[in-house]
C-alpha cells in the first residue's frame, strides 16, 4: 500500500488533542517502565514498517546539522566545510543549520540516502521513538505523528497498553 501524506496527516490532526491528552498522562508513569514499553513497541512497529517505501520525513521536513555533521558529510562528499554549506545549507529563521531544500537533496529516487553511513545526527535518531527517557521529547513526539506513520502506530499502540 502505497503511503498517502495528506490522509496520513489529516488522520493523525483528528487525534491531536487525544494524543497530547494521553502524553500528559504518561509523563506521570515511571520513565524506566515507559523506555522499556516503547522500545518494545518500536520493534513491534519496525517489524511491519519499512521507511523506504514512505521516506515522508526525508521529503517534508529537513534535519537540524550539528557542526560535527556538517564536518562529517563535507569531508565525505570531498568538500571543503564552506563550500558545502554555501551549496546545500542555510540558517532557518531560529539560526540553525538546515538543508536549503526539501526534499532532502541526498534522497535518491528509490528513497535510499545517498550519504547513509555518514548522515545527520538528527537522521540517525529519526523518529526517536527507541531512545531513552522517551516522554522527554514527547512534543516532538506529538510533531513527528504527523510526518511519520511509525510514530503514529507507536503512539496507538502505547495508548492501548495504557488505557
Amino acid at each position: 500500500m502505497e503511503f498517502d501524506p495528506e490522509k496520513h496527516r489529516r488522520k493523525a490532526l483528528s487525534k491531536k488533542r487525544e494524543n497530547i491528552r494521553f502524553y500528559q498522562k504518561l509523563n506521570r508513569k515511571p520513565p524506566k517502565e515507559i523506555d522499556s514499553t516503547v522500545q518494545e513497541i518500536h520493534e513491534e512497529v519496525f517489524g511491519y514498517i519499512d521507511c523506504l517505501s514512505c521516506a515522508h520525513c526525508c521529503k517534508s521536513t529537513g534535519p537540524l546539522l550539528t557542526a560535527r555533521d556538517i564536518k562529517r558529510i563535507s569531508k565525505h562528499l570531498r568538500m571543503k566545510d564552506a563550500e558545502f554549506e554555501e551549496k546545500y545549507l542555510k540558517r532557518d529563521e531560529d539560526g540553525d543549520m538546515v538543508f536549503r531544500t526539501l526534499p532532502c537533496p541526498f534522497l535518491a529516487g528509490d528513497n535510499y540516502c545517498m550519504i547513509y553511513d555518514v548522515r545527520p545526527k538528527a537522521c540517525e535518531e529519526y523518529p526517536h521513538t527507541d531512545r531513552r527517557k522517551f516522554l522527554s521529547i514527547s512534543r516532538l513526539t506529538i510533531k513527528n505523528i504527523e510526518i511519520c506513520p511509525a510514530v503514529y502506530e507507536v503512539t496507538e499502540l502505547l495508548k492501548k497498553r495504557y488505557r
